[in-house]
């Protein structure tokens, strides 16, 4: 007698599908087919890779030492410069031997995330929450505990909520500010508070800093283990140039640690992929030793953005959208739309809202279920004005 089996594994028919990248597909595939959606989906600014990175690149394609291997763990003259680059963003003094270059932020995540997890440790991680952290939690065997913020507190949480969500198990905090998917920015003297709570409880913090350059107004970024040095030692810092160099193809980014999680995710590394191509590595060095004029130049556009489509979609009867403070997502509630008739339709549920208006205004945009937050919707404002305006008002008119 033959036994069924699964023919794809447990572990990987477990993972759930990109939301943000299948919503961002959907949309182009409609755009392709002549439909004139416009997408929210993706966190991706619309603005091209600064000339001077791409012309470094283009060197390096042409130089046969680019050609051939080089170190797993990155480029020893890119993780100088990641280094140096970390003392003078954010504080944090840091070696070259605590880097690894990763072919992009989910790499390095996931990297962390399997070098410190052991099967059945408990991750805190505030919610809502990027859609891939909980994957590549459970990926390296650990299990998310998802600790709920809402628009009453800003969408952050206390170390009274991280404290209530503790257990025995408990061995790593994720903390990211500013946040994908709602704008959030912790004060300094949170990031502190949790990061002094999670050394007093013995726990490892791992803490993703892709957007710190993108904070808006009075606030501003803090990197947890520069205000909390007794932490260094149990930190894992994430990073990478697509957000801040408008990068996202280009797929480089990097964790930072102590020298043997660096040692023990470089191995994994090297049995994964090997190293992050040569030509990507050479331009993230162009990107990360020179000025921040190009991100200066997208921050103020990306202000401008959220303040136009905050205001179009808090006008919306049942929404409420909170001005972001960092990074380039809005995170509107929709609790007050959801079970109202709308271009014959009643959509209960965030998922099926946002499937009316994709059908309905030909706009894309990413249910709060993917981010642990069912209610809400988010949507980043990383393109184009015209697209933003365009597509907020027929959001507007749909649900109006």
């Amino acid at each position: 007698m033959t036994v069924a089996t699964s023919r794809i594994s447990t572990r990987i028919g477990s993972i759930a599908e990109s939301a943000t990248l299948a919503v961002d597909a959907k949309a182009k595939a409609l755009k392709a087919a002549g439909r004139p959606v416009i997408g929210f989906g993706a966190g991706e600014p619309d603005f091209p890779t600064p000339d001077y990175i791409v012309e470094a690149a283009a060197a390096a394609c042409r130089d046969p030492r680019w050609h051939r291997y080089t170190p797993a763990g990155g480029l020893p003259e890119l993780r100088e410069a990641i280094a140096a680059k970390t003392a003078r963003d954010s504080g944090y003094q840091v070696q070259a031997a605590q880097v690894m270059v990763a072919n992009g932020g989910k790499q390095a995540l996931y990297n962390a995330f399997a070098t410190l997890l052991d099967p059945g440790d408990e991750v805190l991680l505030p919610a809502p929450y990027w859609t891939t952290y909980p994957e590549s939690i459970r990926l390296a065997g650990g299990v998310p505990v998802a600790v709920t913020a809402d628009e009453t507190t800003g969408y952050r949480v206390s170390v009274a909520q991280l404290e209530a969500a503790r257990t025995p198990r408990t061995k790593v905090l994720v903390f990211v500010s500013p946040s994908n998917p709602t704008g959030a920015v912790y004060a300094p003297e949170e990031v502190a508070q949790i990061g002094r709570w999670a050394a007093e409880q013995g726990l490892w913090v791992v803490t993703d800093e892709i957007y710190e350059h993108l904070v808006y107004g009075s606030s501003r970024f803090a990197s947890m283990p520069a205000l909390v040095p007794e932490l260094a030692d149990r930190c894992v810092v994430v990073n990478g140039v697509a957000k801040t160099y408008a990068m996202t193809g280009w797929r480089v980014g990097w964790l930072i640690g102590p020298t043997d999680v660096v040692k023990a995710a470089t191995n994994l590394q090297s049995h994964a992929t090997s190293n992050v191509a040569n030509v990507s590595q050479v331009a993230a060095l162009a990107a990360v030793t020179g000025d921040l004029s190009a991100v200066a130049e997208m921050r103020s556009a990306f202000d401008r953005r959220r303040h136009a489509i905050t205001g179009i979609l808090d006008g919306i009867d049942g929404v409420t959208c909170p001005l972001p403070e960092g990074a380039f997502y809005v995170f509107p509630s929709v609790r007050g739309v959801l079970g109202r008739r709308i271009a014959g339709r009643t959509p209960a549920s965030s998922a099926e809202l946002a499937e009316l208006i994709l059908d309905e205004a030909e706009v894309a945009v990413v249910p709060g279920e993917a981010f642990g937050a069912p209610g809400y919707l988010r949507l980043s404002y990383a393109l184009g004005d015209d697209d933003l305006r365009e597509g907020a008002t027929r959001i507007a008119e749909l649900l109006g």
